[in-house]
């Protein structure tokens, strides 16, 4: 990492400027971080146009030790995020997204992050007896979750054991006690690929956790960035400048100069400790409780009047699963592009199925067999193929992202008998809901293809919409918008 000045440092407060400049932002005093926050962040973000929320008073807190939520649950938050400019709906989101994860994912390696000599996360250091998790307020999200989870819109920051990559990851973090916080990742992550090679070497496993920064690294420590590659570096690309960054004292792991906290410490060998159980992106809880491995927490950085970002799961729609659905749903047209598929319209990744488990693609029908191989790609490219249930294949004049159109295709240009195909013994997950009915020694799960498209041999004289064509739509919208008010 060269040492140069300059360099973005993440910094979560100039990023809620922006928000409140945009109308996006509102501020909660008075909650009680055991389940209140969490229940009124999880009723917030199913209201529509809801805004991001900033919880101070916290109850039983600090004036200052606050808490926001909602941070990426609307176009306008997430298009800021991603320094683009402000989309006020998620279809002209998506489209303006068209491309731009090939071209940040080629542009990263030019983006190598910068290293500071300080910065904000520097104001307060804590170490030794000084290490308490306790003073900040770590929310009880839900009435069955095993404890407070400080971790949720976090970056873990890891090294590799024979290398010198380093990954940024989202993986939970429950607090234990003072000094210890359970960190659970989900086997074949990146981060616990790491742990791993640690482990089977006997060595400690060096930690740091940011606990707040720009939302933008949570977004993308959270989606599929290759192998070897660095998140900061693919941070970098989007900011089109590097991303600026401190080495913590104990470890020296890169964090952002201007991080709200930092947990740093160890994963010692043989320190596993009972953790969860907590809700998954699918909405449900999965499974009981089970072994994580515990980090000794032996610094804390933090800024004066610390600001956690938590992004729970929960039922869908949840705080974080729009912008997972944007992001996905332009990962996955980028891997339908990239494997030669033609005239790809638009795609949706719901947030209903965690932006996983129910995809659906438009195409402009150009041959027989076009319809089945974009849907087959969908669901089984590199980005696809994890947990994917349903794949649903819809003509171009269907809006993929808005459910009841592609259930009315489903129901009008599907036959069940030769429409629906199935793939057995396909990607799936322990953390399945259904993995408790279908046990099996691999987490394997059947998948779905419909093909509601018009038969391609029937175009011709398949029956014709009964609908006010796309232009006209258009033109009333515009004349009468005063009453129609969309």
């Amino acid at each position: 990492m060269a040492k140069r000045p300059a360099g973005n440092p993440l910094d979560l407060r100039a990023w809620l400027d922006t928000a409140r400049g945009l109308g996006e932002l509102k501020d909660v005093p008075g909650a009680d971080a055991k389940l209140e926050l969490g229940a009124i962040s999880e009723m917030n973000v199913k209201i529509d146009g809801a805004p991001a929320l900033l919880f101070d008073e916290i109850k039983g807190y600090p004036k200052g030790f606050r808490v926001v939520t909602c941070t990426t649950a609307s176009p306008a938050r997430l298009s800021s995020l991603l320094r683009m400019p402000v989309e006020r709906s998620h279809r002209g989101l998506v489209q303006a997204l068209r491309g731009k994860p090939r071209g940040w994912q080629a542009e990263a390696p030019k983006y190598e992050p910068v290293v500071a000599e300080t910065g904000p996360v520097l104001e307060n250091i804590r170490s030794g007896q000084g290490v308490d998790i306790n003073i900040f307020p770590s929310p009880l999200w839900h009435e069955k979750d095993g404890g407070p989870y400080i971790g949720t819109g976090c970056c873990v920051v890891t090294k590799d054991y024979d290398s010198d990559w380093v990954n940024v990851g989202t993986y939970r973090v429950m607090v234990h006690d003072k000094n210890h916080v359970g960190l659970d990742m989900i086997p074949g992550k990146h981060g616990a690929i790491q742990y791993d090679k640690h482990m089977k070497a006997g060595k400690p496993f060096p930690v740091a956790i940011v606990i707040g920064c720009d939302p933008l690294g949570y977004l993308i420590s959270g989606i599929e960035v290759p192998f070897g590659m660095c998140e900061y570096n693919y941070i970098g690309a989007i900011l089109g400048e590097p991303v600026q960054v401190v080495h913590g004292e104990l470890t020296g792991l890169p964090i952002p100069a201007a991080a709200e906290i930092v947990l740093e410490g160890y994963c010692y060998p043989g320190d596993v400790k009972i953790e969860g159980p907590f809700g998954e992106f699918h909405g449900y809880y999965p499974g009981k409780e089970g072994t994580a491995p515990v980090m000794t927490v032996e610094r804390i950085y933090h800024r004066n009047d610390p600001i956690i970002v938590g992004s729970p799961p929960a039922k869908p729609p949840n705080d974080y699963s729009y912008s997972k659905a944007v992001m996905r749903s332009a990962l996955l047209f980028d891997a339908l592009l990239a494997a030669g598929v033609p005239d790809v319209a638009s795609v949706w990744a719901h947030e209903i199925g965690g932006a996983r488990m129910f995809n659906v693609v438009a195409i402009r029908q150009r041959y027989a067999g076009h319809a089945r191989q974009a849907a087959l790609i969908l669901n089984q490219c590199g980005v696809g193929a994890y947990m994917s249930r349903y794949t649903v294949v819809v003509d171009e004049d269907i809006d993929p992202s808005n459910l009841q159109e592609v259930m009315w295709a489903v129901a009008t240009r599907s036959d069940p008998e030769v429409d629906i195909d199935i793939i057995r013994h396909g990607m799936g997950s322990k953390n399945d809901p259904m993995f408790v009915a279908y046990r099996s020694d691999a987490p394997y799960n059947s998948k779905a293809i419909i093909d509601a498209c018009r038969p391609y041999d029937h175009l011709h004289d398949f029956p014709a919409v009964a609908e006010a064509s796309k232009e006209l739509q258009a033109q009333v919208r515009e004349k009468w918008r005063h009453l129609l008010k969309l």
